[in-house]
């Protein structure tokens, strides 16, 4: 009995010391503040306001909101991965990241300043001292582009099409200040053909400050900035400061340059015969069981807008003849 009582004794002084050495370590303490978070109120507040929400009348939403980004963006080399892998995962490193014109970009991928900049006067001239070396393209019934030099590309949109139909937010040809060079661009524009842009409001369709997704022809935002493929290292600064489209409006203008197959190349892949975006998009059309393209566009605003829209800042849309092939062989 007596040695039963020691081993009763042992056992409370146990928990005792064990008791103050939690206490000291302050682990007790930590247990009642989380049984205490536990015990709040707030989670029956939060239930009280979700009941409360589900007597309001439902909201209108369409396919066009749904698909939209959820921030307006400057359509450049948006690639489908690159895309989805944005919409899923968060960023694996802590660089540091600056924000121009509302979008947050990685400057560990910038460009460092090239040789190109010591005389920046010169290349500055060069931009616009091109000469038309280059006869127009030719257009065939199906409204597809042929140019001479370059037979395997094959856009159905040209730039003036582009801009008057609405492109890029209208905001393509902005003034633009280029990291790369440490200079702002402005009044570019103004080397396009007056055709081009006659009795169009130039301040809305192409040198707006903001992006308007209600310019564009598919009235969503869509792609990457500028900034972003400057940043990306996809704009030879040679030729093109703003990119692909500008290139593409030169291209059509007769000019030739080292940079042609590089872009030529870049257009194949997005939406070309077997691009990307393309088949992307007339996959959507066949998995809607849609068969036919309409003038008025409604049908294409129901079948991926955002896709749509893509596809038109790379001189593609889909076409009656276009869908009807690939219902028939998948191409």
């Amino acid at each position: 009995m007596a040695e039963k009582n020691s081993f009763e004794t042992r056992r409370i002084q146990n928990i005792r010391q064990n008791g103050a050495l939690l206490e000291n370590l302050g682990v007790n303490q930590q247990a009642k503040v989380i049984h205490g978070i536990h015990t709040l109120e707030p989670a029956r507040k939060k239930r009280r306001i979700e009941k409360s929400n589900t007597n309001l009348p439902p909201s209108r939403s369409s396919a066009r909101i749904a698909s939209a980004p959820s921030r307006p963006q400057y359509h450049e080399d948006a690639l489908a991965n690159a895309v989805i892998e944005r919409k899923q995962t968060k960023s694996k490193s802590s660089k540091q990241r600056v924000s121009t014109t509302g979008i947050d970009f990685d400057t560990s991928k910038e460009v460092k300043l090239e040789v190109l900049t010591e005389d920046m006067d010169a290349l500055q001239a060069s931009w616009s001292s091109w000469e038309v070396v280059a006869p127009p393209p030719q257009r065939n019934e199906a409204g597809v582009f042929h140019f001479e030099s370059h037979p395997d590309f094959t856009p159905n949109k040209s730039p003036e099409e582009m801009i008057r139909e609405g492109c890029f937010g209208g905001s393509y040809f902005r003034p633009l200040f280029s990291k790369k060079l440490g200079i702002t661009i402005s009044n570019d524009w103004k080397e396009l053909p007056p055709a081009w842009t006659e009795n169009l409001n130039a301040d809305t369709y192409l040198t707006s400050f903001a992006y308007n997704p209600d310019i564009n022809k598919f009235k969503v935002a869509c792609g990457q900035s500028i900034e972003e493929w400057e940043a990306a290292g996809w704009i030879d600064h040679k030729h093109d400061v703003r990119g692909w489209f500008q290139w593409y409006c030169r291209f059509s203008m007769g000019r030739r340059c080292e940079d042609d197959e590089r872009q030529v190349s870049r257009w194949k892949k997005c939406v070309g015969p077997t691009g990307r975006w393309r088949r992307m998009l007339l996959k959507k059309y066949v998995g809607m069981g849609v068969r036919e393209v309409f003038d008025d566009g409604e049908e294409e605003m129901e079948v991926s807008p955002v896709m749509h829209q893509t596809c038109h800042h790379w001189a593609f849309m889909v076409t009656q003849e276009v869908l009807d092939e690939y219902w028939t062989t998948g191409k």
